[in-house]
Formats: C-alpha cells, structure tokens, sequence
C-alpha cells in the first residue's frame, strides 16, 4: 500500500468518525403492523370512559387505518390524529402529572409537553392534513365507532414531510388521541384549546401509543 492510498484511507476513516450519528431515518417498512390500546382520559368531566384500539397495517405502497372506539360521548363528532414530535423524539400518553395548572383536567395543550403536536387527522382523506375542517367519525348511540381508511402510503408521507421537513412517519414514536365531549358540558375555565376551537371539542378523552407488534410478509 503506498503513502497516497494510505492518506486516502486516513481521510475517508476521519471523515466517517466526524459524521453525525442517528441523522439517517430508517425507511417506513414494505409490510409492517402497528397498534395502540387506547385508554380512558379525563373521565370525569367526560362522563364516560373511552377505550379501543387503533391499528396501522402496511402493505406495499398502502396504508390501512383501523379505529375502533367504544364509550365515547354518543351522537357526536369525535376528532381523532396521531401526535408526535417534530424533532423525532417519542411521544408518550399523558398521565395525571400532565395537568400542570391542577384544574383536573388534562387539556389539549397540556399534552403538548409529553406527546407533541397534531399530525396526522384520522379523516376521510388523511393526505390532507385538514386537521381543522377534515370529516371526523361520529358515534352511535352507544359512543361506539368504527374507522376503516385504505390510504396511499407515499402520498401521505409526502404530505408528511411537507408538514414536518425532514420527519418520516415513525409510527411508533406517535401516540393516537380520541377528542370531544358535548358542547355543553362545563370545564373549568383554565381548560386550554388551540385558537378558537372550543375546548369541549378538542378535550382529550383517550390516548394510545402506537408500537409495532408484526410484520406482515
């Protein structure tokens, strides 16, 4: 080996040493299965506990969202969307530390401090990312529904990443958040909201995080 190549070698090894680690995402699976076990929140001023499952199927270039909920408040809209973080980092449910001013409730905003931000909307067309005027299932007389979307995986990733520069979908850093209680229930009036959308429509009443549990082939 002569002096050139070696200096070549040292080069490229000093190169690779100073490159930043964990900068390279992992591309979203060909087939993969992701699920979250939603669970109550906020119970007592939504009167009712809310449970269910979300799954998240993979295949190919679709992607298959299935959203059952049981015991949500009946006859009304229920808003539903992944959260997250911007930077990557993992998001988690809130629990009752969460409710950092001690009204009792834990409010949208509150939940930004462990679970990030609003997403992805489970809507008609989720690609849209019309989180505000998006079209939302409705619960049955029983607080019961169900949400089945088929979804093009790239055009949603593209919508993604236009929202989010730099972010991939990352399932299973997100967390599922059920929203709504009627609007006339009462709640505190330090119960915070995102801009002028009422607080009974955005109050958390179920969180799941989303994790992987298979891989289809």
């Amino acid at each position: 080996m002569n002096a050139l190549h070696k200096s070549l070698l040292a080069v490229a090894a000093a190169l690779l040493a100073l490159a930043p680690l964990g900068t390279v995402q992992a591309a979203t699976p060909a087939h993969a299965t992701y699920a979250a076990h939603l669970v109550p929140l906020n119970t007592k001023v939504a009167k009712t506990a809310t449970t269910g499952e979300a799954r998240f199927t993979i295949n190919g270039d679709r992607l298959t969202i299935d959203i059952r909920v049981h015991g949500a408040s009946p006859d009304m809209v229920h808003w539903q969307h992944f959260h997250g973080f911007a930077d990557g980092q993992q998001a988690v449910c809130p629990a009752i530390g969460s409710d950092k001013n001690g009204d009792g409730v834990i409010d949208l905003i509150e939940t930004g401090q462990v679970a990030g931000t609003t997403m992805v909307p489970f809507i008609a067309q989720p690609a849209s990312m019309d989180v505000a005027h998006g079209s939302y299932p409705t619960a049955d007389a029983r607080g019961n529904y169900h949400y089945h979307e088929t979804v093009s995986l790239p055009a949603l990733e593209q919508a993604f990443a236009k929202a989010f520069p730099g972010q991939q979908l990352d399932l299973n850093k997100r967390v599922v958040f059920i929203h709504g209680v009627p609007a006339g229930t009462a709640l505190p009036s330090s119960v915070q909201s995102l801009g002028p959308i009422p607080a009974q429509v955005t109050l958390p009443i179920a969180c799941g995080q989303i994790e992987r549990v298979g891989t289809r082939r």
